[in-house]
């Protein structure tokens, strides 16, 4: 195998659960080309990654469709051979995606949607398996080349030191050094209906204002991206007084960085909850949403999980790999995120805050964020 392409077109959590798998194939094939095909751009967590050649990203959603099918007839006179579809990339247009390429050896999951046109789109597939992690599904494709894992396995994102050293500015500006991080992520993927299985946004802030008054020695910091501007406006206006900020990265590469600092974190299933395990972060908590199952836990990383009453374990019944997203109406989904609690999520945080114990208040006071 001379050139090989990995497609990873569904999330940015999906790109980070394929690094594992690309320094597998390195391992195997040293001195084989190995690019690889995103659609998003904060799919970039891949920029640096000593493992591969070249990274193509294209919005094959947003752009013109004359101009996605001359960049895809572009790699196609690359002449791979072979194109491997990562776990999970249900949707049947991904797989139309590898046979436009047209590597000579197409490999991808069998999903809950494949059927007999899957045929003549991909010529070597494997069951995708409930069971175990994304990463480890992508693991598994590497018997269909005749590889083998030959290292331990964990999500790779490589900083770049510009990106190490804006976390540490960051941190020196807001006087910040010596104090307890605590990471928020109140949004959520956008794509398909996944929006839904957002926590409240009034039940993050009764929480963290509860928090805040209880604990002067943490510090709250809101992660997020354009789509969450609105929330953190509104979320800053309510929560005047306590240490909160809102760090305002220009990429998931800068948020990576500032999570390495953060002693706690606290979402529902995201990009940034998948961040958060790559970089270690020490306590991590999660609520559990219609989405969460097995493959998309964080990997390598010790967790709490906040049980939703609502989903009580119907959790495929919910949402499974076939191309469509969360069943159930707008206000079906609503109601089932309003189940949790503010007292549930506090109270899962509460043993693993009082375990970590207090540290002396700062004498500095914080800057508020206008």
């Amino acid at each position: 195998m001379r050139k090989i392409l990995v497609i990873s077109l569904a999330g940015i959590g999906d790109t980070l659960f394929a690094t594992p798998l690309i320094h597998e194939l390195r391992a195997n094939c040293r001195d084989a080309t190995i690019d690889a095909l995103v659609m998003w751009a904060g799919s970039l967590v891949l920029q640096g990654n000593p493992h591969l050649n070249t990274v193509h990203q294209h919005n094959l959603i947003h752009a013109p469709k004359t101009h996605s099918l001359a960049f895809l007839w572009k790699l196609r006179g690359q002449k791979y051979d072979v194109s491997i579809n990562t776990h999970p990339q249900s949707r049947i247009h991904y797989r139309i995606v590898a046979r436009i390429i047209n590597a000579r050896l197409r490999i991808s999951h069998r999903y809950d949607n494949s059927g007999p046109f899957d045929k003549l789109l991909i010529n070597r597939a494997i069951e995708q398996d409930y069971n175990r992690h994304s990463i480890d599904n992508n693991l598994a494709l590497l018997d269909l080349i005749g590889a083998k894992p030959l290292r331990g396995h964990d999500y790779e994102i490589f900083l770049h030191p510009s990106e190490t050293e804006w976390a540490q500015q960051f941190i020196n500006a807001h006087q910040l050094e010596g104090r307890r991080l605590f990471g928020v992520h109140v949004g959520s993927g956008s794509t398909k209906n996944l929006a839904l299985r957002r926590w409240p946004l009034d039940r993050y802030i009764e929480l963290i204002q509860k928090l805040g008054r209880e604990r002067e020695d943490i510090n709250f910091l809101l992660f997020g991206g354009p789509a969450e501007k609105e929330d953190h406006a509104r979320f800053l206006a309510q929560t005047r007084g306590l240490n909160i900020l809102f760090p305002e990265t220009e990429n998931l590469r800068q948020a990576a960085a500032l999570l390495k600092k953060c002693e706690f974190f606290l979402s529902v299933d995201t990009v940034l909850m998948h961040l958060a395990a790559a970089m270690k972060v020490p306590r991590q908590f999660v609520i559990e949403t219609p989405t969460w199952n097995k493959p998309i836990q964080p990997y390598n990383n010790p967790f709490v999980l906040v049980e939703n009453p609502a989903v009580a374990g119907r959790n495929l019944e919910y949402y499974r790999y076939d191309g469509h997203g969360i069943r159930g109406t707008r206000n079906e989904l609503i109601r089932c995120m309003e189940s949790v609690s503010v007292a549930a999520v506090y109270a899962k945080l509460l043993p693993v805050l009082q375990a970590a114990g207090k540290l002396p208040v700062a004498i500095n006071p914080i800057p508020e964020t206008n």
